[in-house]
């Protein structure tokens, strides 16, 4: 692979920002130049024509006056969901019977799963996500049609086939056997082949039985270094069946306690409704935290505290969450975060948005030591942003005197039009879609 550089204004984080001045949280060059070979970064530092020394035969790429930054990481997303996108409803568990569940039955067919994988895959390049933890559906093929997708386009993805059966329709549930058989054997193909993790995936206590709660339980045991993600405290309707089919367990992340699938790899969608004592679960276990913004605003859920699980010590990712959710942007994602903090009375400065959705949930996904900063030996995926790429944000950033205040106009303003390149291991992938 020919070495290539990339020239523009870099940004990227070394440390969680401190509130909004925390300067020395992030490394900000005006005129950078990032130096990729083999899939993985080489260097980082300022633009120097000395670089021709270093890389002779480079290609290179000339940004100016976009931003680099590393790729966009969601940390809660539903690939077999879109189509269910923008489908109205009254609450949770309505959008559920309704439009979800019904959905997901179509992924029995491979075909049909490998095209919606293909899509799905091309829309997250599109709006600068470079990884994301995702959701398939109950059907083992689904997340085969989306390990094989992913590791075409060599993309570092978490994704599990999810774990339901009960309380939904009989297409769409396996049993506690049928559901550890498949996840060992994807778990045994999949997690560690290329960027691959895999994610054990009870989808939630109100769609797992105890049994198949144990079989999760075996997984975990078996391997260790694999994720988990499920969902918890979403609704009050939600909690309050998961409080009946669990009556002997104090609440609802009570029951993944019991069943010993929380820990540092474990990602909890959602987290709204909690209780002083799951709070103190979370952080005792290291578990973490997914603020999912677009999608409780949505489906009306709640509002998520992110005050409170900062002070406790909560890890906390943030994720777009389609189909509940509403858009694949991070951008967007962030938006909508700001305004559900600030009807909180909470303040997300701009520094500590771009924190989140790059390093901050690489650090969630505990895969810090790969993605989500532009440094030596990184993998070399980034995602390259540019502020005044619509008339009313161009006509804004004539006014902006600070990097915070670009930051703070692309995450309110922008989405994939914003995105001019997204870097996969190096190589520009939004490109080779179109627009």
């Amino acid at each position: 692979m020919t070495a290539r550089i990339l020239r523009g204004r870099v940004l990227t984080f070394v440390s969680e920002p401190n509130g909004p001045d925390d300067h020395e949280s992030y490394r900000y060059i005006e005129d950078g130049a990032v130096v990729v070979e083999e899939g993985r970064i080489v260097s980082v530092g300022a633009w120097d024509a000395g670089l021709a020394l270093v890389a002779p035969k480079a290609d290179v790429i000339d940004h100016r006056p976009g931003l680099i930054l590393p790729g966009f990481i969601d940390t809660h997303i539903h690939y077999p969901q879109m189509q269910v996108i923008g489908s109205y409803a009254t609450d949770l568990l309505e959008w559920l019977n309704t439009y979800t569940f019904i959905e997901e039955q179509r992924f029995g067919d491979p075909a049909h799963a490998a095209r919606i994988a293909a899509l799905f895959c091309d829309e997250l390049v599109r709006h600068g996500t470079t990884t994301a933890a995702v959701y398939c559906s109950v059907h083992a093929q689904s997340a085969e049609a989306f390990f094989a997708e992913a590791r075409a386009r060599d993309m570092r993805m978490v994704a599990g086939k999810v774990m339901m059966d009960r309380n939904a329709p009989p297409g769409l549930l396996d049993t506690p056997q049928k559901g550890y058989d498949e996840s060992k054997a994807l778990l045994e193909k999949w997690n560690g082949a290329g960027r691959l993790n895999y994610a054990i995936t009870p989808r939630f206590a109100l769609t797992s039985s105890p049994a198949q709660m144990e079989m999760a339980q075996d997984l975990v045991r078996q391997f260790p270094d694999a994720h988990v993600q499920t969902h918890v405290n979403e609704s009050l309707g939600e909690i309050a069946f998961a409080r009946e089919l669990y009556p002997n367990l104090p609440d609802y992340v009570g029951i993944y306690e019991h069943y010993g699938l929380l820990g540092p790899k474990t990602l909890l969608g959602h987290c709204i409704h909690m209780t002083d004592r799951e709070i103190g679960i979370l952080a005792e276990t290291g578990s973490v935290a997914v603020f999912c913004p677009t999608s409780n605003l949505f489906i009306g859920s709640g509002l998520f505290d992110r005050a409170r699980m900062m002070a406790a010590n909560v890890r906390i990712g943030v994720a777009t969450d389609v189909g509940g959710g509403t858009s694949y942007s991070m951008l967007r994602t962030l938006d909508e975060g700001y305004k559900v903090l600030q009807l909180r009375g909470q303040r997300l400065s701009p520094i500590e948005s771009f924190f989140m959705m790059t390093l901050g949930n690489a650090r969630a996904l505990g895969l810090d030591h790969v993605i989500g900063a532009l440094e030596p030996g990184a993998e070399a995926d980034m995602v390259v942003l540019d502020a005044r790429a619509l008339p009313h944000m161009r006509l804004k950033m004539e006014q902006a005197e600070s990097l915070s205040e670009e930051l703070f106009l692309l995450q309110t303003c922008g989405d994939d039009r914003v995105v001019v390149e997204t870097y996969v291991a190096g190589e520009a992938a939004k490109g080779k879609l179109g627009r």
